[in-house]
């Protein structure tokens, strides 16, 4: 039997991981797949929200319907620490033949793969399968794969890679959904509806337990926390650091600070800078998190206060502190 490995955070699951699971499971062949909850993905700062084990008890809330195809796999969460999918692959891999193994990511996740852990390892001990996501396209040619992959093909066809080390590539088309956990975490702490996004088991699970409320209680007054992120930036060398008071305003936060840094590393760096100093002072992570990975322009939401975080040539390309 064929296998499939589809891993994420799942926080929340929702709709378009139903989607990608099912059209996934009709089109390539497979007869199982394991929905496996990350614990903390490595290459992800962690957000507030769900719990692990809440994570994991709303991706079996959301499959139940289909649990003779789709296993909830929670052994990332009981080994804790960063999950890393070479070790998943290698688990699974003592009952199932690396033939018939297939791990499933979407196209957004392709140039991501460079970074992962022993990529060299996964793409021997399992095959890959590769699902269309909204703004990304397919290569046409073996030179649009990322360097890592280019360099073990044996064989290119558009929607079929044959590599070097037994295993193979595909891609497959599905049905966009537009749907993101980032948004329907927005969306809850606003009181927008969401029964379109999530299935109703989970839509229950989330309200029952009071989760991806605003930080306010945690927080508490946001003026001064907005002046606690301010200094922190101030002392990491940030640049032009501004802070705006906007509640007269009709604006989805209270307040906002934006600053810059000397070059698109340093922009992150003061990201993780005020994400770490916060974590340690409130002991709370941010709702999300934008364009760290880049470092043009770092959106670092907590609600109440929204901070933006620019390399400097960009933030006079935006001017953003003009809307206020």
């Amino acid at each position: 039997m064929r296998v499939g490995i589809f891993g994420g955070t799942f926080n929340p699951p929702h709709i378009g991981h139903l989607t990608s699971l099912q059209e996934v499971l009709k089109k390539s062949g497979l007869g199982k797949i394991h929905v496996i909850p990350a614990f903390q993905n490595p290459l992800k700062t962690p957000l507030e929200g769900a719990s692990a084990e809440q994570r994991y008890d709303m991706t079996k809330l959301a499959v139940e319907a289909w649990s003779d195809q789709f296993i909830v796999d929670d052994q990332e969460i009981k080994r804790g620490g960063k999950s890393y999918t070479i070790d998943t692959i290698k688990n699974i891999r003592k009952k199932v033949e690396a033939n018939d193994l297939y791990l499933i990511i979407g196209m957004d996740k392709l140039d991501e793969l460079e970074e992962w852990k022993d990529l060299n390892g996964i793409l021997t001990e399992a095959n890959l399968i590769v699902t269309t996501r909204p703004g990304f396209e397919f290569p046409q040619k073996k030179e649009e794969l990322p360097k890592t992959i280019c360099d073990l093909v044996e064989e290119f066809d558009f929607n079929f890679v044959e590599l070097k080390t037994g295993r193979n590539i595909q891609f497959i088309r599905i049905k966009d959904v537009p749907a993101s956990g980032t948004e329907i975490r927005k969306w809850i702490r606003i009181g927008k509806n969401v029964e379109k996004y999530v299935p109703l088991a989970v839509e229950s699970y989330i309200k029952k337990n009071k989760m991806y409320q605003p930080l306010g209680d945690k927080v508490g007054d946001f003026e001064k926390f907005t002046q606690f992120c301010a200094n922190t930036l101030f002392m990491k060398k940030g640049i032009n650091v501004r802070g705006f008071d906007i509640r007269p305003m009709t604006a989805p936060s209270e307040f906002t600070l934006i600053a810059s840094g000397t070059s698109t590393r340093h922009a992150a760096s003061l990201a993780e800078n005020v994400i770490m100093a916060v974590k340690e002072e409130y002991n709370v992570n941010p709702q999300s998190l934008e364009g760290i990975d880049e470092g043009r322009w770092v959106v670092v939401d907590y609600g109440s206060l929204i901070i933006h975080i620019f390399y400097d040539y960009v933030r006079n390309e935006y001017a953003l502190e003009n809307l206020w």
